[in-house]
């Protein structure tokens, strides 16, 4: 059977990552079926595909299906030999419970799965985060690795990132116990940088928004970083390759970095549209200070001076994966927002 014949199911279509893995499956010639929450967002997805150098035609497929609910996914799910599963509930508001965030990643993967094995699919490729790795350890001497997995114990853990863990955990657990031969691969992605294809981006390219808006300097945190379109080729690799069945792999380009450093590299890499980013390393102390009052900094307290560098070293080697640099995904992320108009130039 050729990929032209070939049908994969990727959940989510409006997200970041689901529109890159489209593309390159589409690119790759295979037949591609999406879900969305509401088929109004059609337009939208297409809109954002075209940015991305490809115009679908009728060679993608839109349902319309819930992580909350059944109903349409069976539809879906018939005839695909593939799922790249990447559809996750985004509780909104800054104090959504834990609950609001938990039970629907897992329910909603164990639906998806369910579905997946229903309809005869031979293997869902599962993304899940470098949350589900990295929360609730002490001090690490030694890079992340895909045999570590986040502490729930441990202090400072956010509800995204037990969503994450505990979403990933369950699917494992369907894979083993109720999978009936269904195979599985799961893709634990850093911060997510690359070309932007509209204005709804993601989390991880505020970072690079923000710094070129001329936010007045970094707190000290350390992040990896990999392009999107990196992280969709990895997908590609783990949904194909017998290597992968039953794997988790990291998605990281080189090691990680201080904010301060992707700064830098903002700074002398982007010319004019550089000026307004400050390399200023903040205080410590003021972050917390800014902290008390501002929700979106809180979040940053836990992580100040942690190094979470992690590794793709498996990825590489079992399934010959190459990442660009990390500066050309922060310089391509940049260069993308300038292109679409998304800065502050007030």
């Amino acid at each position: 059977m050729n990929e032209h014949d070939i049908e994969v199911l990727v959940t989510g279509g409006t997200g970041f990552i689901a529109q890159y893995c489209i593309l390159a499956l589409l690119n790759r010639g295979y037949r591609v079926r999406t879900t969305v929450r509401s088929l109004a967002r059609e337009a939208e997805v297409r809109e954002h595909l075209r940015a991305g150098g490809t115009d679908p035609g009728d060679r993608l497929s839109f349902f319309a299906a819930d992580l909350n609910a059944d109903a349409g996914w069976a539809q879906a799910m018939a005839g695909c030999v593939y799922v790249m599963h990447g559809a996750s509930p985004t509780p909104t508001g800054q104090h959504s419970s834990e609950e609001a965030w938990v039970r629907p990643a897992v329910e909603g993967n164990l639906r998806v799965l369910r579905a997946a094995r229903d309809a005869g699919v031979r293997r869902v490729v599962l993304t899940s985060a470098f949350g589900a790795i990295c929360a609730g350890h002490q001090r690490m001497s030694r890079p992340f690795t895909e045999a570590d997995w986040s502490d729930l114990n441990g202090k400072q853990i956010w509800p995204y990132q037990k969503s994450k863990t505990l979403s990933e955990r369950a699917a494992w657990d369907f894979i083993a116990r109720e999978g009936q031969g269904l195979e599985c691969s799961a893709i634990n992605p850093v911060a997510v940088l690359g070309p932007a294809l509209g204005a709804d981006y993601s989390h991880s390219i505020r970072l690079i928004k923000n710094l070129l808006d001329g936010q007045p300097g970094s707190p000290k945190i350390n992040s990896g970083f990999v392009d999107v379109r990196d992280v969709a080729d990895l997908h590609m690799r783990a949904m194909t390759d017998p290597a992968a069945s039953g794997e988790r792999f990291l998605a990281i380009a080189g090691d990680s970095m201080w904010l301060a450093d992707v700064a830098k590299v903002l700074k002398n890499r982007m010319g004019d549209a550089g000026a307004r980013v400050s390399t200023r390393v903040l205080p410590d102390w003021l972050v917390r200070l800014g902290a008390l009052k501002d929700p979106a900094l809180r979040g940053a307290v836990p992580l100040l001076g942690l190094n979470l560098n992690a590794t793709s070293e498996k990825a590489r080697r079992l399934l010959g994966w190459s990442p660009r640099p990390r500066e050309e995904a922060i310089v391509a992320t940049a260069e993308s927002l300038i292109r679409l108009g998304l800065l502050d130039h007030s």
